[in-house]
């Protein structure tokens, strides 16, 4: 016996592959979606532990910044102290330096040499005067540079000859000006403890006197 069916099978299997297409689009946007939150949920995560490691860097910077300045502060104070240190330190070297500038221009100014005079600015002496010759000039010049333990650079400025009158006589001299510095001079340890105990020991005779 022959069946024939007819019903709309077509129609009927249209229906059932489209119903199917609809699921798996909807399986696909939930599956999606999962993935999307997975993902931002990872992504989020790692935000915020990144977050976390910048705040540990910033504060370990902020204290690195803060220590900074406190040794700059240690730095500056430590400069001002060691120059306040040099300046002590000068002036006690530059108590008897007049008394040395004077020793030592009588031990170098060779015979027929004459000061006139003698201008201290800092530790730049500048020295005029007269000379029997150029060549007394160039003696001074080399006991200065060399043979002093007080003075160095000496600096010839100006030298010209004239004529210098005495009373009815005249005679040719040679008119110089240099400059020559000071050497500064360093108290030893010995030396500043001596001169820390000139006070106490004067203390001490002044009253047993």
């Amino acid at each position: 016996m022959i069946r024939i069916n007819l019903l709309p099978h077509r129609e009927a299997k249209r229906k059932q592959k489209q119903a199917a297409f609809v699921a798996l689009l909807a399986l696909g946007g939930v599956l999606g979606a999962i993935v999307v939150m997975l993902v931002g949920g990872y992504n989020a995560s790692q935000i915020s532990v990144q977050n976390q490691r910048n705040d540990v860097l910033k504060k370990a910077s902020a204290e690195l910044d803060k220590k900074i300045g406190e040794i700059t502060n240690l730095k500056e104070e430590i400069a001002a102290l060691q120059a306040r240190q040099q300046a002590v330190e000068d002036l006690q070297g530059d108590r008897n330096q007049p008394v040395h500038l004077l020793d030592e221009l009588v031990r170098q100014t060779p015979e027929g040499v004459h000061l006139k005079s003698v201008k201290q600015n800092g530790q730049r002496v500048i020295l005029t005067g007269n000379a029997q010759s150029q060549e007394r000039v160039a003696e001074l010049l080399r006991n200065l540079s060399s043979g002093s333990p007080w003075l160095q650079n000496p600096d010839l400025t100006e030298v010209r000859a004239i004529s210098l009158t005495q009373g009815k006589t005249s005679r040719n001299v040679v008119e110089f000006t240099l400059g020559v510095s000071i050497k500064r001079a360093r108290l030893s340890e010995g030396e500043e403890a001596a001169d820390g105990d000139k006070p106490a020991a004067a203390k001490r005779e002044a009253e047993t006197s």
